[in-house]
This record gives structure tokens, C-alpha cells and sequence, in this order.
């Protein structure tokens, strides 16, 4: 499908976590489809909270260094969207008005307000749509894209 979709970072730690196969099987076929389609977008937001996450919070942690080479493949390999204040505006709506996280409402704001109708993430329920933003989450078991 040659919709623009973004990506959580769940989904980008998972490629590099060894200790859940499964997850890490379908987020690289996730993102080779998404890369290969150039459909694939994430933000800022999501290269910080991955470079955290990839050395600091799966069972075999990634050096800086491997850490900050990925970060790179990322930028050379996806439209990366850079969080701005409207967007900062908008998840702070997101929190109050929606009752979403913050974390979560940075990525749905900067989503919405770029125009991307999609996002893959762990955190929200499947099939979800707020405000013309839909979630889905490709480790469920009756996932489907395409």
C-alpha cells in the first residue's frame, strides 16, 4: 500500500530484540515493506526514545556506538518528521481532551498534524482512529497491511 505510515518506536526496538522472535520477525517484515514502498515515517521523538531503549531496556542492549549507526540507517532509510511546537501544542490537547499519555499524544499530534494517516504501535488499541489518525498493531496475531 502506498500510504505513508509512521512508525512507533516499539516497533523499531523490537527489530533489535532478540528476546521476543516473534515481534522481532514481523517488525523487520514490517519495516522491510515499509522501507521498500518509502511509506515509512518517524520522528525526532522516536529516534530519542529508541536510542534509550535499544541500550538501556532489552535483555541484549546495544552499544552507543551500534546504537547510534542504526540511528543513521533510520535517517538514510525513512522520512524523518522533527517535532515542533504546534505539534508540542497539539499533544498537550491530546493529553486533556483525549486522555492519552504524553508520549503517546506527541506521536499521534505529530502524525496528525503531518498529515500521516497511519501509525503502528503497541500502545494504542488496533483499529483506533482519533481524529483521522488510525492505529494498528502489526504483532497482533490477525494482522494485516497491505
Amino acid at each position: 500500500m502506498n500510504v505513508e505510515a509512521f512508525v512507533d518506536t516499539d516497533i523499531l526496538v523490537s527489530l533489535y530484540d532478540a528476546a521476543s522472535p516473534e515481534k522481532q520477525r514481523k517488525a523487520l517484515a514490517l519495516a522491510d515493506e515499509l522501507v521498500r514502498a518509502r511509506t515509512g515515517v518517524i520522528s525526532s521523538q522516536v529516534l530519542d526514545e529508541f536510542f534509550v531503549a535499544v541500550t538501556r531496556k532489552i535483555a541484549r542492549p546495544l552499544s552507543p556506538r551500534e546504537a547510534l549507526r542504526r540511528i543513521q540507517t533510520f535517517l538514510n532509510s525513512w522520512r524523518v518528521v522533527g517535532v515542533t511546537p504546534p505539534m508540542v501544542r497539539e499533544a498537550a490537547r491530546g493529553v486533556v481532551e483525549h486522555k492519552l499519555k504524553l508520549w503517546d499524544a506527541q506521536i499521534w499530534a505529530t502524525a496528525k498534524l503531518s498529515e500521516i494517516p497511519v501509525v503502528f504501535s503497541e500502545n494504542f488499541p488496533s483499529g483506533r482512529s482519533l481524529e483521522g489518525v488510525q492505529f494498528l498493531n502489526p504483532f497482533l496475531k490477525d494482522f494485516h497491511w497491505s
